[in-house]
């Protein structure tokens, strides 16, 4: 057999393969290249290439696509802004200030009116010492110690003038001067001060004068009586 030059052509499987010059190769892999780009460009911005259109026209594109992203993104952040105040609305709407009722599970005992002959200012609610009694509203602490014939005793003063006296405490858990809102604990059940048992002593004043709590109370959705309670964020009546 004879040997092969290397001059000779390549041959594969009976097939002859013309090897590709190196500039040649070059050439066909920078074409390649820029047919790839611009197939790429136009599909995902449709715009024309770069090398066909003038510097002036460029500009305006790159233009107009700063505009586009600063309007999208103007748009967005109104629509934040819209979906934060219309969310500060509806907490501000479910922020009632309700009436409570001072605990829970007590043994109405004692109403409002006269007793061995003298006026019962306020309301008992029997219940074992040391049961916690909350704020039936929202106020201002004015009372938190020891208070004669109440014993311990708390006083909250209520936006609306009125103010709600907790007597007869084994102990309290706020000071003079804090503010509270309707369900904080305010102290303890008690049988302190001139009492005859272990329950929370309930009163109610308007300009200083004593009111009937039952009364007073449905007016404002607390049937302390029931021991039923309704969330109302304006006063029914004074």
């Amino acid at each position: 057999m004879r040997q092969r030059l290397s001059s000779e052509p390549d041959r594969y499987r009976g097939r002859r393969r013309v090897p590709t010059p190196p500039r040649s190769r070059y050439a066909a892999v920078v074409t390649t290249a820029f047919v790839g780009a611009g197939i790429v460009a136009l599909g995902a911005n449709a715009l024309p290439d770069a090398k066909s259109v003038s510097p002036s026209v460029l500009d305006e594109l790159k233009q107009a696509s700063i505009t586009s992203q600063d309007a999208a993104a103007r748009a967005d952040a109104a629509d934040r802004a819209s979906r934060d105040t219309n969310r500060d609305a509806e907490v501000n709407a479910g922020d009632q200030d309700p009436w409570l009722l001072p605990l829970q599970g007590y043994d109405f005992n004692s109403p409002y009116g006269m007793r061995w002959g003298k006026l019962h200012t306020g309301i008992d609610l029997v219940a074992a010492e040391g049961t916690p009694y909350v704020a039936i509203h929202s106020g201002t602490v004015t009372k938190a110690g020891w208070f004669g014939g109440y014993g311990y005793a708390v006083i909250v003063q209520h936006a609306d003038g009125s103010e709600a006296i907790y007597g007869h405490s084994s102990s309290v858990n706020v000071k003079e001067g804090q503010q509270v809102k309707a369900g904080d604990q305010l102290g303890l059940v008690g049988n302190t001060g001139h009492s005859y048992g272990s329950h929370l002593h309930l009163e109610i004043h308007v300009k200083g004068e004593p009111r009937d709590p039952v009364p007073w109370l449905q007016e404002r959705g607390v049937d302390i009586k029931l021991q039923v309670e309704a969330y109302y964020s304006e006063v029914a009546g004074s």
